[in-house]
């Protein structure tokens, strides 16, 4: 204990309030280079300052806690969305309860993203101790161990604002590097470049009110020239990269006329607050039976929904569904619909977030179950132990399901890939059911009662998804933004939110299949192996 106190009164000692300014606004810098600021240069550089308080400070902890705060002001910054989830008093949570809720939520998942930066800070600054002097070596680890924490980060139960996303929907050059391994391909030169303008920033520093870099620390000067080698490291990297990703861009093949297919979606625009409610069911059942019949008319193949678009556990025998079905089977054309399916077997009965597809005939084919569930929103994460707390403070409840991993949406038109809510950010999902077959993407979501920047982050992660996997995604949301994107990351069309609308698009089916699609995030492990078969040559 005593120790403990020892460090912590060392590491106020060391601490100093420019540095740390630096670093947050190094997180500042990165959080506006994601959507809705979409300031996709920023983030070229906007990593310098962390980089470089991390390899220039004399303690380990100290590293720590400036990774800390750069997650803490970046995190903070692009996730403050989720104190949306307040007010909640119309599910009979008081006000108090409600704010804690909101707050609880928004404070979790900035600290698991902030944590994780925390480690590579601290295990970086222990390297440079260890190791002094093998500066590209650090940018290397560095950027080995960045990439193997968003893969798995992007395991776990919540996962969002990765660095990639600061490319999306804007610089599509740099996106179609996913094709080859996915998501961290982008990261992975963004923490390269940026390790490198830090240590050119570092060699050509000379009299300044921060950390003198002396003999014994972790970075030394090089040769002296009119441009420092890692500046153009660094130029050759990001050019590489975006002259590599314009390649791909424009020599990525068109897909022939007969392999089109062309779907309906209808944005309902009913807030959760009320679509729970016996007036917000007819609404719902009225908007999406309407919109249906419109795309019928204008001639479609299928019609889609969003996330839970008819908000009732799914039995063909209530009013509500035997009214859908009857309208498919006078359409004649299938309706994908976002409602909670039960699991089939013994037992207590369980439900999932569901896709189905109904066909005019009465019958379900297509099913999709959401296997990326919401935390304290759709399931109680260790519920022995929070069931009791939770149920203190919110009216949820915990009967869903998760789907299984490996799943196929089988439909009239096509193998599906679908992803609902904010399954979007987890790449893997998507790939799965690339290689199993999926010719087109579908993203239903809810988005209710979260904002438009929001909205906009969702939107990037789908251009994305359409990138690495060379498939064209169609976006169904409940408030909005509903969508349309093409397999070069080109945005076709995109909704109004918080309307009502109803939209005919038509979209390439293809099979090809990405490096990515085949080998996954090859990248990282071989960051990874090159990091310690250099390093061990070094020793």
């Amino acid at each position: 204990m005593k120790s403990t106190i020892l460090q912590w009164q060392n590491l106020a000692q060391k601490w100093r309030w420019p540095q740390a300014a630096l670093v947050a606004l190094s997180g500042v810098l990165m959080a506006i280079a994601l959507p809705p600021w979409s300031l996709w240069p920023v983030a070229w550089v906007g990593l310098v300052p962390l980089w470089w308080m991390v390899l220039a400070t004399p303690t380990v902890l100290l590293a720590t806690a400036y990774g800390l705060l750069w997650g803490l002001v970046y995190y903070g910054i692009s996730l403050a969305w989720i104190t949306h989830l307040h007010p909640l008093m119309w599910m009979g949570v008081p006000w108090g309860s409600s704010v804690a809720i909101a707050l609880s939520a928004w404070i979790f998942i900035v600290l698991w993203g902030s944590v994780c930066i925390a480690f590579w800070g601290g295990m970086m600054a222990w390297l440079a101790r260890r190791w002094p002097g093998r500066n590209r070596w650090l940018v290397l680890a560095g950027t080995a161990l960045w990439c193997a924490l968003e893969a798995l980060r992007n395991h776990s139960p919540l996962d969002w604002s990765p660095l990639s996303l600061t490319q999306s929907p804007d610089n599509l050059w740099i996106l179609h590097l996913a094709r080859f391994s996915g998501p961290g391909a982008i990261t992975a030169i963004l923490v390269a470049t940026n390790g490198l303008l830090a240590l050119a920033l570092a060699e050509g520093r000379r009299q300044t009110d921060l950390p003198p870099l002396s003999h014994s620390s972790p970075i030394h000067p090089s040769t002296h020239s009119p441009i420092p080698r890692p500046i153009l490291a660094a130029m050759a990297l990001a050019i590489t990269g975006h002259a590599l990703g314009a390649l791909l861009y424009t020599t990525t093949s068109i897909a022939s006329p007969e392999q089109s297919v062309t779907l309906g979606l209808i944005q309902g625009n009913v807030p959760t607050r009320e679509k729970l409610t016996p007036q917000g069911v007819r609404q719902a059942l009225e908007g999406y039976t309407d919109g249906y019949r419109s795309l019928v008319e204008q001639g479609v193949d299928a019609v889609v929904t969003p996330e839970g678009a008819l908000p009732q556990l799914w039995n063909p025998n209530t009013p509500q569904i035997a009214a859908i079905i009857q309208t498919v089977r006078q359409g004649g054309v299938p309706l994908w619909l976002g409602t909670f399916a039960p699991v089939p077997g013994e037992g207590r009965q369980q439900y999932t977030q569901s896709l189905l597809e109904l066909r005019p005939d009465g019958d379900t084919y297509g099913r999709y179950d959401k296997v990326q569930l919401v935390p304290l929103g759709e399931y109680v994460p260790f519920e022995a132990v929070l069931g009791r707390l939770i149920s203190r403070l919110s009216p949820l409840d915990s009967y869903l399901v998760p789907g299984q991993p490996q799943q196929q949406f089988i439909t009239s038109v096509g193998v599906g890939v679908v992803g609902i809510c904010y399954e979007s950010a987890y790449s893997r999902l998507f790939r799965h059911q690339v290689r199993q077959g999926g010719e087109f993407i579908i993203t239903a979501s809810n988005n209710d009662p979260y904002p438009l920047w929001m909205m906009m982050q969702h939107h990037g992660f789908d251009v994305l998804r359409a990138v690495e996997s060379d498939r064209w995604a169609l976006r169904v949301t409940n408030t909005g933004l509903s969508g349309l994107v093409d397999n070069r990351g080109r945005t076709r069309w995109l909704g109004e939110p918080q309307t009502y609308l109803t939209h005919r698009a038509t979209l390439d089916r293809r099979q090809n299949l990405t490096p990515y699609s085949r080998w996954g995030d090859w990248l990282t492990p071989f960051l990874l192996g090159l990091t310690l078969i250099w390093g061990w040559r070094k020793r």
